[in-house]
């Protein structure tokens, strides 16, 4: 009875058994900014990096702008070695050059934009896209230039212009006053494209502000946005501590631009490709 009883109550309660934590591989999930649904970030290339709960547009590349809007093996890209110098050797807690190191090592640009010339549905186009994971998507002398060699292709050739715009930076301040230059570049060379009737696309995503959105992302023929997507020159906080009022819901949304009349079209990511060759289609005859 005594080797039962220690056979029975000898051991002890239970037992401890230590597992080994599976690891789960970074970058496998995404959190929405909008609604904080954890997005499996396969899912999320599958829906174009639009959230499938709350439709919230994240952040697009330009390579993957072009890529998205652009027929396959169409397109030919333009001045893709341009480069930023750093004309008033400027310091800060990182100086110019390590920003423009950084960000290239990132994005894999040499440059905050992309332009070139491709087919759209078979229509022969001149694109630009800012990409604002570089430095803001900021306007350098770098981002001008190409986008006014850009315009200044589709007005010589008579081809229509489309800008997908995505800048939260406005002109570049490492640059000062050679930043600014560009923004009076870029709309003039736009007036000489408007001259010949051509038609300008401007794209509006989630941010375009500022410099950018004061120059040559605010003078499109047609001006399309995707939902959601902040759009104006200073931000809500800073007119909310100036003007000491609070603002109206959604303000500088697009879905309130396109209320008070400054954007003529809000279009859903997935649909934008067919949206822009038929304006293109109807416009450019």
């Amino acid at each position: 009875m005594r080797s039962f009883n220690m056979a029975l109550f000898g051991k002890p309660k239970y037992t401890i058994v230590r597992l080994k934590k599976k690891e789960i591989p970074d970058g496998l999930w995404t959190k929405c900014d909008e609604c904080s649904e954890v997005l499996f970030n396969k899912k999320l290339d599958e829906t174009l990096k639009v959230c499938p709960k709350c439709n919230y547009h994240f952040v697009l590349g330009a390579g993957k702008r072009i890529e998205l809007l652009v027929d396959k093996d169409t397109f030919s890209e333009y001045d893709q070695e341009l480069t930023s110098v750093d004309p008033l050797d400027f310091k800060g807690p990182k100086t110019y050059k390590e920003k423009i190191k950084q960000d290239q090592a990132v994005t894999g640009l040499k440059a905050a934009a992309i332009t070139g010339e491709g087919d759209i549905f078979g229509q022969r186009i001149v694109i630009g896209a800012t990409d604002s994971r570089f430095i803001m998507g900021s306007m350098g002398s770098v981002v001008g230039e190409k986008l006014t060699r850009a315009i200044e292709s589709a007005t010589r050739n008579n081809l229509p212009l489309i800008i997908v715009s995505g800048s939260g930076g406005g002109a570049r301040m490492y640059e000062g006053m050679f930043s600014l230059m560009q923004m009076a570049k870029t709309s003039a060379a736009l007036a000489r494209h408007h001259q010949k009737k051509l038609l300008y696309i401007s794209v509006l995503t989630n941010p375009t502000m500022a410099g950018i959105m004061a120059s040559f992302a605010g003078l499109g023929d047609i001006t399309v946005a995707e939902p959601k997507a902040l759009i104006g020159f200073t931000g809500p906080r800073v007119i909310e501590q100036t003007i000491r009022q609070k603002l109206p819901p959604g303000f500088q949304r697009s879905e309130f631009l396109l209320e008070h009349g400054m954007v003529d079209l809000i279009v859903q990511r997935k649909e934008l490709k067919e949206s822009l060759a038929r304006i293109v289609d109807y416009l450019s005859k």
